[in-house]
């Protein structure tokens, strides 16, 4: 009986990822995809709860008494870039292979860990909650996604338990990311005089950029994770407002994309880059944090015993906004994110419900006591 209701949750959640993928849900327009699974959780039989584009549910014998465990993963995507030649809202499945926008990125965790919400939604006497939230603006590192959630009252109340933790899904093809890189984006001035090209006159911003940039490039922090590797700074774009070509820019703005790893905080990075440097430093944000689990954590554990690796993951997600440990594990190769033609296998979701329903079965002692569909506890 298992395993015919493990196919039944993984033939819902596909079409549920096709039905998705059919309404265009860019970061900040995500209202009809919150909508859809609403809706959708209501014809399940479940109260779903919805502040702005997130929409959130919790399992039917919620006991304030016992840890959570938060489902996360999010419904946003970023546009269909110009090398698409199939209709990135189609949802079609051809060779295996499920084809559409946010399909890898991240849809198939999305309706892989609803799916195994829906497993123990009905589930009475297990030792954990579980909270399923499908989030917003993930792609942008908005405010008005898992952030903003947290500041509801009603979905904080949920993790006032110290053994709190989230499984946050993303394309990780189910190992297990038990750290995770923070981004910090340095908005950087370099500041000259102006003057004609012509005459020697000015002092060239370009050239005060170029030595800045070039100290970006070469230079390395000394503190090195095992998990996460070095710090890593590039300097991804450069600009000046001149006009004419016969004048010495004054001022050349660029910016630097950095990865953060578990050991430095953002303020330790900035005040480095500070010393070193000659020109203005204005950080966009330091919200984007490292984070990381210990491999001791019961859901390491769990899924390490399940034959999953561990590794540290060099992109960001949601993972640094969740002040509770997480752990970062979805179906899909992170490569395909935002790749043209996306599409995620038919049997990487299968595979994923099979995956997360177990690992929640381990974590809950590996029996249920009463699960809908599910005779073999």
């Amino acid at each position: 009986m298992f395993k015919e209701y493990i196919n039944t949750l993984s033939a819902d959640a596909i079409a549920l990822l096709q039905q998705l993928i059919s309404i265009p849900s860019l970061s900040k327009e995500e209202d009809r995809t919150a909508t859809f699974l609403q809706q959708f959780l209501q014809s399940k039989g479940v109260k779903g709860h919805r502040l702005l584009n997130n929409v959130w549910a919790s399992n039917k014998h919620f006991d304030p008494a016992k840890p959570t465990i938060l489902l996360n993963s999010h419904h946003d995507t970023v546009g269909a870039n110009a090398a698409y030649s199939r209709d990135p809202f189609d949802g079609s499945i051809e060779d295996g292979k499920l084809y559409g926008l946010g399909s890898t990125d991240a849809g198939a965790a999305l309706v892989s860990l609803l799916a195994a919400f829906l497993y123990f939604y009905e589930a009475a006497g297990i030792p954990y909650n579980i909270v399923f939230a499908g989030t917003a603006e993930e792609e942008i590192s908005g405010t008005n996604g898992i952030e903003l959630l947290f500041k509801q009252e009603a979905f904080n109340a949920c993790f006032a338990h110290p053994d709190c933790f989230a499984i946050v899904g993303e394309p990780t093809q189910l190992d297990l990311a038990i750290a995770e890189k923070g981004l910090l984006v340095l908005d950087c001035e370099a500041t000259g005089r102006a003057g004609h090209a012509a005459r020697d006159e000015g002092d060239n911003a370009i050239y005060i950029a170029m030595e800045a940039i070039n100290w970006f490039r070469d230079f390395r922090f000394e503190k090195v994770s095992p998990l996460l590797g070095p710090n890593k700074m590039s300097v991804t774009a450069i600009n000046t407002v001149n006009k004419a070509h016969n004048v010495v820019p004054a001022v050349c703005h660029f910016v630097v994309d950095i990865r953060i790893n578990e050991m430095y905080t953002h303020e330790e990075v900035i005040d480095i880059i500070k010393g070193k440097v000659d020109v203005t430093i204005t950080p966009r944000s330091t919200r984007l944090r490292s984070s990381a689990i210990a491999e001791d954590h019961p859901v390491v554990q769990a899924g390490v015993a399940l034959g999953k690796k561990t590794f540290g993951s060099p992109t960001c997600s949601d993972q640094g906004l969740i002040a509770l440990p997480s752990l970062k594990c979805g179906p899909g190769f992170s490569g395909e994110s935002h790749a043209a033609n996306e599409f995620v296998a038919v049997q990487d979701i299968e595979d994923a419900v099979a995956f997360y329903v177990g690992l929640l079965k381990k974590l809950n002692g590996g029996r249920v006591v009463s699960v809908a569909g599910d005779s073999n506890r």
